[in-house]
């Protein structure tokens, strides 16, 4: 089991180097990419900028990046928004272990509907999804209409890709963290 996590551990350094090295984005082009990942899932739902709106923070991953073969990663940076303005970055990172194959593009806009768990977020030195806070990865129905029995939580998921929102995912157990842009 050690050798197991050691091996894990090495390929998570590796992707998160790799990635971090060779596409280490400006503040400008991490700005751009989130606001072009929320102008999509507006268009998937127009509940879903009504939820946006009133949140205390939005945390937006534009792009985040899968891969591995056996044990894979997946690997991203993003930007919080608050009332409308970028007021820091991170980057999320997470390894899983199993039947994992090639690569996958995804966007994770993540909701801070409570200030209290915003600022708990913000003054962390790193945050895992489900270690620090429950998220409730939202459903849509027909015609964009939100899974509303989500809604009440503190901490609301939308994970899409260009093909439109996933259904079924986790993200419990990635890490997220502030970096320096």
């Amino acid at each position: 089991m050690h050798h197991r996590r050691s091996i894990t551990a090495l390929f998570v350094a590796c992707l998160t180097l790799h990635v971090g090295l060779s596409h280490a984005d400006s503040r400008e082009e991490i700005d751009a990419r989130v606001e072009q990942a929320l102008t999509e899932l507006y268009q998937h739902s127009s509940a879903a900028k009504e939820l946006a709106y009133r949140a205390a923070g939005v945390l937006v991953f534009p792009n985040i990046i899968k891969g591995g073969f056996i044990v894979g990663g997946e690997y991203g940076e993003g930007a919080l928004v608050i009332s409308g303005d970028t007021v820091d970055y991170y980057n999320i990172a997470s390894v899983a272990l199993g039947a994992v194959a090639g690569l996958q593009s995804k966007s994770e806009v993540i909701l801070f509907m409570d200030e209290q768990v915003l600022n708990k977020f913000r003054a962390s030195r790193g945050w895992t999804v489900g270690g620090d806070a429950d998220v409730a990865i939202t459903t849509f129905g027909t015609g964009g209409t939100i899974d509303f029995l989500k809604v009440g939580a503190p901490v609301v998921a939308f994970v899409f890709s260009n093909k439109g929102l996933m259904l079924n995912l986790s993200i419990d157990g990635s890490k997220i963290t502030r970096i320096r842009k």
